[in-house]
């Protein structure tokens, strides 16, 4: 015989609220367009990056384009102006020498000091849980989100490690503090700027979309290594063209990861069925 399973029927509870407080310009220093989700339901949140000499308004009505279910979107704009341009033409971070050279090696400190304040507002006053916070960024915006997901989850280790009690502190009742990360990132041409040095690679899901060698957009030869060396679970896609997705075909991958990492919340007021569980 088959052996019998207990099957409990409960009510779902859920403390995170359903809608989300949206963010404050007072606490965000720089110029945004926040979108909640179409159908009510803010479980998700997507982060926008806009790439070299873009801004967040073309990222914003692409972000409400994509109709991502219980998604809402933010899309912010890079803190530095391009000098000597007379558009609107932003930068992540200094990207020029005084020549008009690209840096080869950039500093991305302010951006990245810039999103841990962002996401220290959206998880303390809008109620966002870090694991459902998203990232999406072209090539300049790709490479910050990437970057600052392992500072995040860099700086969840030291808080984890600081939570651990001495070793000759036997008598200490303090719980170790679990380490959290955040929710995904898409990169879409956009590299590492550092060699990531982790004790423990960071957990949170990559899809990194790339064109050829030939694209001006291409990544260098040790892009790949380099996040797979930062981050535990990285997804290739590699398709002809140049700059960001365009076509039905070449989001579908992207659509595809976004299915399988972003969260899906019970609506209010259903039932969930627990198998193996003792009533309570």
């Amino acid at each position: 015989m088959s052996e019998e399973r207990e099957i409990t029927i409960r009510e779902s509870t859920n403390t995170i609220p359903r809608v989300k407080t949206p963010p404050k310009s007072s606490a965000i220093t720089v110029p945004f367009a926040y979108s909640p989700s179409d159908d009510g339901t803010d479980e998700n949140l997507l982060i926008l990056l806009h790439g070299l000499g873009d801004t967040q308004i073309p990222f914003a009505k692409l972000g409400r384009q994509l109709h991502l279910p219980q998604t809402a979107t933010l899309a912010l704009r890079a803190p530095e102006k391009i000098p000597f341009l007379y558009e609107e033409a932003y930068q992540w971070y200094t990207s020029f020498d005084p020549l008009g050279e690209l840096l080869e090696r950039p500093n991305p400190t302010p951006a990245l000091e810039l999103l841990a304040k962002v996401v220290d507002h959206l998880v303390k006053y809008c109620a966002w849980p870090p694991h459902r916070i998203h990232f999406f960024g072209f090539a300049q915006g790709g490479s910050v989100a990437a970057e600052f997901a392992l500072k995040f989850w860099r700086s969840e280790l030291s808080l984890q490690q600081k939570s651990l009690p001495a070793p000759s502190d036997s008598s200490s009742s303090s719980q170790e503090q679990k380490a959290r990360s955040l929710g995904s990132v898409v990169s879409v041409s956009g590299p590492l700027l550092s060699y990531p040095t982790l004790q423990k690679p960071c957990p949170t899901p990559l899809l990194i979309f790339h064109r050829p060698s030939s694209a001006e957009t291409a990544l260098r030869s040790s892009a790949i290594p380099e996040f797979k060396k930062g981050f535990e679970k990285v997804e290739e896609v590699k398709m002809r063209g140049e700059g960001m997705p365009r076509s039905k075909e070449e989001w579908q991958p992207i659509m595809r990861f976004w299915s399988e990492h972003l969260g899906r919340r019970q609506m209010d007021g259903l039932y969930e069925v627990m198998t193996g569980v003792a009533p309570p």
